[in-house]
């Protein structure tokens, strides 16, 4: 969102892909900038854990908006290569890895928005999901939830998140499919808030975030926690119970033709298969059995 404020302050958070702008003492700006790809690696889990701890710890914020420093990605998926390094963490909270932040982001009186620019996939979707508004670019957000695809479930709340976005019948398509989707779908399907024309994407959001800077933070946070008193929430023993499965699932020997396979097709590379992913599953089955 550059250009649009004079913030008055700017840090990267220590040894971590995240920066933090201070627009004024009620609005936060979070990027990620971890090149190329934005994976949700662990020094982008700890950021993000800073921030939880920052945001908690702040009784003048209002509103923290989530952007992206690399315009094609949002946050492109997990590291896959460095998976263990994450479910294995331990956490202050004693929740499992990146749950903790979920559930600190849905808890917080603390408005939470997602603006969204690039390739958005796995926990980039999960990400999203967690925040508490989410607004995309309609010429370059895409979107997919991959890992059945792939022999595996999502593990990081998209099981417990999608449904209750999108409904029961599209969050099959979207979980069961494990195709990609563009900013219109995911508006129309109730993912996002709504789709903004490109050029317009970052004033609306800075627009809506500093109006709500400027409100009581007494009423924003209470309204957010009647809000979120009268919604279904995600059930941690859920999220749990899936993140399980997705460590289980991955571990099958079955799977490893499909690791191989996406081995050579360049997964974790800035290139025509992190771009096009989605179009790559539909032939996955069929390379395989070869």
């Amino acid at each position: 969102m550059e250009n649009l404020t004079a913030s008055f302050s700017q840090e990267s958070l220590g040894g971590t892909p995240l920066i933090l702008t201070k627009h004024n003492k009620g609005f936060w700006q979070v990027t990620f900038d971890n090149a190329p790809l934005n994976l949700f690696n662990p020094e982008m889990l700890s950021g993000l854990e800073l921030i939880v701890a920052e945001m908690q710890n702040n009784p003048d914020l209002r509103v923290i908006v989530f952007d992206s420093a690399i315009k094609d990605y949002f946050i492109a998926h997990f590291d896959i290569f460095r998976g263990a390094e994450i479910l294995g963490k331990k956490t202050k909270s004693g929740l499992a890895p990146w749950f903790d932040v979920a559930k600190a982001l849905f808890d917080s009186p603390v408005i939470s928005i997602a603006l969204i620019r690039g390739r958005t996939r796995g926990v980039g979707i999960e990400f999203a999901a967690a925040c508490d508004m989410r607004f995309a670019s309609r010429e370059k957000a895409i979107f997919g939830q991959f890992e059945v695809g792939v022999s595996t479930i999502p593990g990081g709340g998209s099981m417990e998140f999608l449904p209750l976005l999108v409904g029961r019948s599209r969050a099959l398509e979207i979980i069961i499919g494990a195709d990609d989707f563009d900013a219109d779908t995911a508006e129309r399907y109730g993912l996002v808030n709504r789709t903004l024309p490109d050029a317009e994407l970052n004033v609306f959001v800075y627009k809506l975030a500093l109006r709500i800077s400027r409100f009581d933070r007494s009423i924003t946070g209470k309204a957010k926690t009647m809000i979120n008193a009268r919604t279904p929430a995600p059930n941690m023993a859920d999220m749990n119970e899936s993140r399980s499965v997705f460590i289980a699932s991955n571990l099958r020997p079955e799977r490893k033709p499909v690791s191989q396979k996406l081995l050579a097709w360049g997964i974790q590379q800035d290139g025509d298969f992190e771009r096009n992913l989605g179009s790559y599953l539909a032939k996955i089955g069929d390379d395989i059995s070869k």
